[in-house]
């Protein structure tokens, strides 16, 4: 491994997992390691930063989270190409504090994404459905996973626009690249995007016929499953 990381200071109060995630950073955006080549492994990370493997494996998981990184099971750890749009909001938000607080913030997504879509429902207009209509068509491509990953995202996204309230929309889309992430993750946990699909079907249909209560419960069940996927996922990277 390159020099680059100093050990660690031990005696921070910061938790550990989270200082090597911030030190992991450093070093990427350092240049080191070109985008797509294979990162030092838990054991020469550990030896280099003077701490346990565990504390290592927990930090690359939060970068995991966050799409900075690819943990390929049985071949080691890969640098992704950093995305101009998340580096910025791994900063501004304090997402590299572990996983607790990642899934807070996915918790927290939840909860927005009803009361917009309670919104949306009452306040869309032509221009709202058409762009509904469009990310709804995206999704309905077969065999297609990253057109359907594009086209949740614009659907989100519309919602959000249809809402009609530039703070919350500016709040959903501020953390778009992590919604990606996120519905990458748990479409691979599913293998395959039908049940996803259909979880969007009510809330299109609520929000074109202006039903408002059934639209935030349709979005509260679609949030509720695609969390328990996101959770697989997370939770088969500590097996």
């Amino acid at each position: 491994m390159k020099p680059g990381i100093p050990p660690m200071d031990l005696g921070r109060r910061e938790g550990l997992p989270q200082e090597i995630a911030r030190k992991l950073i450093d070093y990427v955006l350092s240049g080191e390691v070109a985008p797509g080549s294979r990162m030092p492994s838990e054991r020469q990370l550990a030896l280099e930063l003077g701490v346990g493997r565990s504390a290592v494996r927990e930090a690359l998981k939060s970068l995991g989270l966050l799409g900075l990184v690819e943990v390929r099971q049985g071949d080691g750890t890969y640098l992704r190409k950093p995305d101009s749009e998340l580096l910025p909001q791994v900063i501004e938000w304090g997402l590299l504090l572990g996983e607790p607080r990642t899934l807070d913030l996915v918790d927290a997504r939840q909860h927005l994404e009803i009361t917009v879509t309670r919104l949306a429902a009452e306040r869309r207009d032509k221009e709202d459905l058409v762009r509904l209509r469009a990310g709804m068509a995206a999704m309905r491509k077969k065999g297609e996973a990253e057109a359907f990953i594009d086209g949740d995202i614009a659907f989100h996204m519309a919602v959000a626009q249809a809402a009609k309230n530039g703070v919350l929309y500016d709040v959903l889309n501020s953390i778009r690249s992590l919604l990606k992430v996120w519905i990458t993750r748990a479409i691979s946990e599913a293998g395959e995007t039908t049940t996803s699909y259909k979880e969007h079907v009510p809330i299109f249909e609520a929000i074109r016929d202006g039903r408002a209560a059934d639209a935030a419960e349709a979005m509260g069940l679609h949030m509720q499953s695609a969390t328990a996927r996101l959770r697989r996922s997370i939770e088969a990277d500590s097996t």
